[in-house]
């Protein structure tokens, strides 16, 4: 699996460059529609829950205004980096037919170019987050730059079930289906609308089984709180996602060879 990652380093990127450039395609404005996108999101975040609702979350923060529709965005940015390439996963093979059939390609590439281009638009949401922050009054702290660090293991986690959703994608059509439905689930199965504390400690085992909960505590730590992330868990998840990693990416090259005579 590394091999292969470090021979296709450079097809990857490309590949991603040309996921993300034609996604715009056409658009007036073109990519500045994925920085244009994240601050009207967060503009409607802030209007709803600190105007309207009026939310604070558990008290834990001051009264500053939009704390609530800021710790509420960290959660739903570390969500859409995974829903983007969960959702994705099973279309890979069947959106690109060409690269089965026709030419030598290595098709064990797609997956992490997905996670690439889904990591790009995270970053734009992150700068998107670090201005809003600065502007409502927060101080940005240096522990920020752990990051990429926190987010790492759900990246590798999403691109390992994304290889085995791509190879089930080609024999099970209905796959597509059920990925939008499952990260929907986990979407309010995980604190990103309110703090893990306020549920009744009877579920709250529910909540810390979704693999989201840990990642969302821990980019909170170090974008809102300006804490020191958790490194020992960090590290104990980033084992258990290079094993779901290594094992899609074997799914994957196992069941690849059927994949012409299903296309």
């Amino acid at each position: 699996m590394l091999e292969s990652l470090r021979t296709n380093c450079h097809l990857i990127k490309q590949l991603a460059r040309r996921d993300i450039v034609g996604r715009y395609k056409g658009a007036l404005i073109g990519v500045a529609w994925s920085f244009v996108t994240p601050i009207l999101m967060l503009a409607v975040y802030t209007f709803v829950f600190s105007v309207v609702f009026k939310a604070r979350w558990g008290g834990a923060v001051g009264d500053s205004r939009g704390q609530f529709a800021l710790i509420m965005f960290v959660g739903m940015l570390v969500h859409g980096l995974f829903a983007e390439i969960i959702n994705r996963a099973p279309g890979l093979v069947l959106a690109n037919p060409n690269y089965v059939k026709k030419i030598v390609f290595p098709l064990e590439v797609l997956s992490p170019m997905v996670g690439l281009s889904a990591l790009f638009h995270t970053a734009i949401g992150v700068v998107v987050f670090l201005l809003a922050f600065l502007v409502l009054g927060g101080n940005a702290s240096w522990v920020i730059v752990f990051l990429p660090l926190v987010l790492l293991p759900l990246l590798i986690l999403a691109v390992g079930l994304a290889w085995f959703l791509a190879s089930l994608g080609v024999y099970i059509r209905d796959v597509g289906q059920v990925t939008g439905i499952i990260t929907t689930v986990m979407l309010f199965l995980a604190p990103v609308f309110y703090p893990l504390e306020n549920l009744p400690q009877n579920f709250r085992w529910v909540v810390q089984m979704n693999p989201l909960t840990f990642i969302i505590q821990q980019a909170r730590e170090v974008l809102v709180w300006g804490r020191i992330p958790d490194f020992a868990g960090l590290l104990l998840y980033l084992f258990v996602a290079l094993l779901v990693a290594c094992a899609g990416f074997a799914w994957f090259q196992k069941t690849r060879k059927g994949f012409a005579d299903v296309l």
